[in-house]
């Protein structure tokens, strides 16, 4: 039976790179986008190339939105088997000013795409995955949020400061564990996974120059994740080297 894959954010960057890869490998792909228009242009690009894709309006900050995407899906295929929640912003790397040591407003605006928004689509597509005999969730994090690295003087990432960003990653960690224990009785499986330092518009104009990484050299590991047996793991954090410090 094919697999039905929805990943959040996806109409470009890794989002997009992570549905083409998931695609090629035979799983039928939806493309979730705040701007629907936007979310079907890449669905087309994806079918164009002989992947099965569809998209679905999904602004992950909207209760409503994530409502009716997951009616929507419900309708259409019934079940859904992969949920990689990449959905994420740092404003940090590009507010109009340099913010204070914190700054609330960018804190609220961080949570409530980067953790909240996580788990709203979770709460509303978890009766879908139930649907799966192999129903996956990935996390997309980022080394940036482990406390390990971020107290670790020798760490590349110990200075890195972005709180909002790093606190909001924390806190999807966080949510990861605390998910794969209430899942544990359940065939779903749930991880977190660094893509690591990837040319995307997530850091801002300068992100693209700077990181090593292109979506199509960073995706593998969010494919691998989703694409897990039924003795995988679950419950962790990893990236493209192995395991990640909490």
């Amino acid at each position: 039976m094919t697999r039905v894959a929805l990943i959040t954010g996806a109409n470009r960057g890794l989002g997009f790179e992570t549905a083409r890869q998931l695609g090629r490998s035979g799983v039928r792909t939806i493309v979730g986008a705040r701007d629907a228009a936007k979310g079907e242009r890449a669905a087309a690009e994806l079918r164009a190339e002989g992947i099965d894709a569809g998209s679905v309006g999904l602004d992950v900050t909207s209760p409503a939105s994530v409502r009716e995407a997951a009616t929507q899906i419900t309708q259409e295929y019934g079940v859904l088997d992969i949920l990689v929640n990449n959905a994420g912003i740092l404003p940090e790397a590009t507010a109009d000013e340099t913010p204070g040591p914190l700054d609330l407003a960018l804190f609220r605006q961080t949570f409530d795409t980067n953790v909240f928004g996580a788990v709203s689509v979770i709460q509303e597509f978890l009766p879908l995955l139930r649907e799966s005999h192999s129903g996956r969730i990935v996390n997309v994090s980022t080394t940036m949020g482990s406390l390990s690295d971020a107290s670790d003087p020798d760490s590349p990432y110990y200075g890195v400061v972005v709180p909002a960003y790093q606190s909001s990653k924390a806190a999807i960690n966080a949510l990861t564990v605390a998910l794969a224990k209430l899942l544990k009785d359940t065939p779903i499986k749930v991880n977190s996974i660094c893509p690591g330092w990837v040319q995307t518009d997530l850091g801002g104009p300068d992100n693209r120059a700077a990181a090593p990484l292109t979506a199509e050299e960073a995706a593998p590991i969010v494919v691998a994740m989703a694409s897990i047996p039924d003795d995988g793991p679950s419950g962790q954090f990893v990236d493209r080297e192995g395991t990640v410090a909490w």
